[in-house]
């Protein structure tokens, strides 16, 4: 355990912070389940519409450091993909 003051404090707000993206980074993975089975499903206006929702989070959640860029862009790709081949 640390002695110093301020080291104290960097433990309790990394511990803070671990549990906040743990809970953003799982909020948006049911977010991409859920459109993938909203695309199984074979729901177009539906998937369009998550999708258009988690394509900005899914940006922001790279400039905060949830995800890497490439994951993130691979996603988005292969998500994009699928609801076009919808009909």
């Amino acid at each position: 355990m640390a002695n110093i003051q301020s080291a104290k404090k960097r433990i309790l707000q990394n511990k803070t912070r671990s549990e906040i993206n743990k809970k953003r980074r799982a909020m948006l993975r049911g977010k991409i389940k859920k459109l993938q089975v909203s695309v199984d499903e074979k729901k177009l206006d539906e998937s369009k519409r998550i999708f258009l929702e988690l394509e900005p989070a899914l940006a922001k959640a790279v400039n905060n450091k949830l995800f890497k860029k490439n994951l993130v862009s691979r996603t988005i790709s292969r998500m994009s993909k699928k609801i076009k081949s919808i009909k």
